[in-house]
């Protein structure tokens, strides 16, 4: 059952399809639809590169030889901008040297042209199951409210909270240590430390008030919690029972 259930959510992924060959194009928008993918096309490199930013598909399937940007330019451009789908690359050249110029360009899977269809597929699952599982391995998360390190998204119960820089890392910082007691000299130290001077540590109240304000008002649990004489810690604290409630 959970199989089928993650093969469900495989197949509902967008797949970005960057070649020139219109016929190719058209051969995988059939085998990828039908196998239930949403496809997108793009027949030269630097449309390709900007539909990959602007859509942000699941996987971007990427030849090797196109008009304007080149497969590797676009891996490699995409890289730099932190683009963090899987990429496979396609191309007719089999040589180690172009396999290895595409990996070190940021791709994480090269398959020759012409290449199987069903292959083709099992390489999509694989690498956006890979990547899911990448993404989950990173991302930081104290009941529902989640932080992704590698993008700085940070959301509670789905909605997503814009943070400024400041308020980010010392949620951050606090979100590492969820569930330890954090004093405000320790936030100051970590968030602080690279600033030419210093600021008094009840600044940390300021930015921390800041916080509650777009992670905990009007929701609940309320998490973040000050520890009288101590500092703050983040945590979700269980509610406890009313004394006698139960007792028959």
């Amino acid at each position: 059952m959970l199989g089928s259930m993650r093969e469900e959510s495989d197949a509902a992924k967008t797949v970005l399809v960057v070649d020139d060959n219109q016929v190719l194009l058209g051969v995988l928008g059939v085998a990828l639809g039908a196998a239930g993918y949403v496809v997108e096309t793009a027949t030269d490199g630097t449309a390709g590169f900007h539909k990959a930013l602007d859509l942000e598909p699941s996987i971007v399937l990427l030849d090797v030889v196109l008009p304007g940007m080149s497969g590797i330019e676009v891996a490699s451009e995409l890289r730099r901008r932190a683009f963090r789908a899987p990429i496979l690359m396609m191309t007719g050249r089999g040589a180690v040297p172009d396999r290895v110029s595409g990996l070190d360009a940021g791709a994480d899977d090269y398959l020759v042209k012409p290449f199987d269809n069903e292959e083709l597929l099992a390489r999509i699952k694989a690498l956006i199951r890979r990547s899911r599982m990448r993404a989950e391995d990173t991302l930081l998360r104290v009941a529902n409210l989640t932080l992704d390190p590698l993008t700085r998204d940070v959301a509670r119960d789905g909605q997503r909270i814009a943070l400024t820089q400041t308020q980010y890392a010392v949620l951050e910082y606090l979100m590492r240590n969820a569930g330890r007691q954090v004093t405000r000299d320790m936030i100051v130290d970590h968030v602080w430390r690279k600033r030419s001077a210093d600021p008094d540590t009840t600044i940390v109240d300021v930015y921390v008030n800041y916080l509650r304000e777009k992670i905990d008002a009007r929701r609940r649990p309320k998490l973040l919690h000050t520890v009288r004489g101590v500092g703050y810690v983040l945590e979700e604290r269980r509610s406890r029972r009313r004394r006698g409630a139960g007792k028959q």
